[in-house]
């Protein structure tokens, strides 16, 4: 292999062609070589947006990308529902893998995940554990200044209600809970360092589109932790994500949709006034959090680091996400 990672694209997916390739294409270790779509000329169209004429190439299926030896890795930016299959048959075509969130609809599928070769890189795209601002977060927590963690509070909420996008689509896997509720759910054990053990969910469907638009859960982590979060494809855009300890809090106030040309802040507040004046604010480092993701998933591709998140993590995630449809099902606490 090159000093760089060859990457294909499967799909010409929004969340591709707007934040993941561009910042993949910011990276020194990697280059886009391929994009695929089952209609060539949106492929060709993909190139020459991103500028990649001359140096990817189109293909109109996706077999036919991941038959080419030229691919060392696949971003599947796929509908959710397709998750799992072509990562699998990326896997299985020698392609490591890096896979849009949610990894799978559920537990079962996601269970499939273990059969990617133990010689393949495989992560979930939950780009926000690789910025500096909660890299930062997670060490304020372990250091102790906040004393024992107790709660984590987030907020991930924004407006969508065309009947023609893919997050309405619930054969799609479309709803609050596949699309950002996982954000919570991640963030959570990231901060924890530990999983839920039960889950209550309260949920209110669209009558129309019949995916989850709106979301309240709890979620127990044991040992006196909770995570408390509110998700929404149809309310106010907002986020905001509180860990509180017995003797401080933090707040992240851009959590998960960080500037990639600005800085972010963390608040470290240790209640010394109610109305902030004595918060400590620390500047994070500008950073694109996709760029980092693509930064570290390259590094373990080429042997120069490993993966703190993998299949295992993917599982465990969607496990979580299981559970919370399961209470919504039988209005109760579900164990996960």
């Amino acid at each position: 292999m090159s000093s760089r990672v060859r990457w294909g694209v499967l799909s010409t997916a929004g969340i591709g062609a707007k934040k993941v390739v561009p910042a993949i294409l910011k990276s020194t270790i990697s280059q886009v070589v391929a994009v695929a779509s089952r209609d060539i000329s949106k492929a060709d169209g993909y190139i020459s947006r991103l500028g990649l004429g001359g140096t990817a190439r189109a293909y109109g299926s996706y077999e036919e990308l991941l038959a080419d030896p030229n691919i060392d890795a696949i971003y599947n930016p796929l509908p959710n529902h397709l998750h799992v299959q072509m990562t699998l048959q990326a896997a299985r075509a020698g392609k490591h893998v890096l896979c849009e969130k949610p990894v799978a609809l559920s537990l079962q599928e996601a269970e499939q995940l273990r059969e990617i070769p133990e010689n393949i890189v495989f992560a979930e795209a939950f780009m926000f554990r690789y910025h500096p601002q909660w890299q930062r977060a997670r060490a304020i927590v372990r250091s102790g200044e906040l004393g024992d963690m107790r709660s984590v509070r987030v907020a991930f909420c924004y407006f969508n209600d065309d009947p023609a996008n893919v997050r309405n689509r619930v054969d799609a896997g479309g709803g609050t809970v596949y699309d950002v509720g996982c954000y919570a759910v991640a963030a959570a054990r990231y901060l924890f360092g530990s999983e839920p053990r039960r889950v209550v969910s309260l949920v209110d469907r669209d009558p129309r589109f019949k995916t989850d638009r709106l979301i309240s859960v709890l979620a127990d982590f044991g040992s006196g932790r909770q995570l408390a979060f509110t998700c929404s494809t149809q309310t106010v855009r907002h986020q905001s994500v509180e860990i509180i300890g017995t003797r401080g809090r933090v707040e992240i106030v851009i959590p998960f949709n960080a500037p990639t040309d600005d800085h972010t802040a963390l608040l470290v507040d240790h209640g010394a006034s109610l109305d902030g004046t004595l918060t400590r604010r620390e500047i994070m480092p500008v950073a694109d959090q996709y760029t980092e993701q693509a930064d570290a998933f390259c590094r373990a591709v080429l042997g120069m680091d490993t993966l703190e998140w993998g299949v295992v993590d993917a599982i465990a995630n969607t496990r979580v996400l299981e559970a919370i449809f399961a209470s919504e099902r039988n209005g109760a606490w579900q164990e996960v």
